[in-house]
């Protein structure tokens, strides 16, 4: 029931991770009596998150996964479970995008979109659950987008592969909530354009309404949303006015709404990441 009323109270270049907002939710945690479990495909990210950690409290477990969307590879050091006495949370970040327009996208890009953006999130969740619902314990965190709510001009696959993670993630929720799971709780997060270099170059028409996100900032709001185990988060909190009006007005007023906000020339002047940023 609290799921409902919540929900009714209402990224680059291909095959780079973006993995700065997992970081700084690590270091987040840091200062909590938690164990740590960190999947990269970074090794050297994994040291400068492990260095930073423990500046910030005691150290945690730490391993690596090669890619998230490797099914067998997710299982495989999903074992690591039994080393720190179970998993309570599980926090799923992995996501790429092509900034290539749908016919201009190779199909190799487009199923590799979404083997990360979506299948991943499968896998994660398959490791998982089991354990959280046998215990009726535990926290589903999908970091999905709001571009998983609402379709962008040039984002053709990497939308639908954030709507697929939003769907499948608010599925899952109504399931265990349906077997009487209320002890297992779900987190989705969905925000704009987050200054990590994975949409450098992107632009936002009106910053007061629609900022390009700080990760700081987006790594506090999502920490704050699992301790108080709000079921959806909207970043920043004007997307949830502007979902509304998608849901209410008609098509031809929603599209001229985009036009105003500058929603159909956001890739226009796309980069993505050009360099490594901690």
């Amino acid at each position: 029931m609290n799921f409902l009323l919540e929900t009714l109270q209402l990224f680059i270049p291909a095959k780079k991770k973006n993995w700065q907002i997992g970081r700084l939710m690590a270091l987040e945690f840091a200062s909590m009596e938690v164990a740590l479990v960190l999947w990269t495909v970074s090794h050297e990210g994994m040291k400068e998150t492990a260095r930073k950690r423990r500046r910030r409290g005691p150290s945690g477990s730490i391993t690596t996964c090669a890619t998230a969307s490797d099914r067998a590879e997710v299982y495989r050091v999903a074992r690591v479970k039994r080393e720190v006495g179970g998993c309570q949370h599980s926090h799923h970040n992995a996501g790429i995008v092509t900034g290539k327009k749908f016919m201009e996208s190779p199909d190799s890009l487009i199923e590799k979109t979404v083997e990360v953006n979506t299948m991943s999130h499968f896998w994660t969740y398959k490791a998982f659950l089991p354990a959280m619902t046998s215990n009726n314990h535990g926290h589903l965190v999908s970091i999905s987008s709001s571009a998983g709510l609402i379709g962008v001009n040039g984002l053709a696959d990497y939308c639908a592969s954030k709507f697929a993670a939003v769907g499948f993630a608010e599925s899952v929720a109504l399931e265990l909530l349906s077997t009487g799971k209320n002890g297992v709780k779900t987190t989705i997060v969905c925000p704009y354009f987050i200054n990590t270099g994975m949409f450098d170059g992107c632009g936002t028409k009106w910053p007061v309404l629609l900022p390009i996100l700080e990760p700081n900032y987006v790594a506090k709001k999502i920490v704050d949303a699992i301790l108080t185990d709000q079921a959806f988060l909207l970043l920043p909190r004007t997307l949830y006015i502007l979902m509304a009006l998608k849901n209410i007005i008609p098509v031809k007023q929603t599209v001229l709404l985009g036009m105003y906000l500058g929603a159909f020339n956001f890739m226009d002047s796309f980069k993505g990441r050009s360099k490594k940023r901690d």
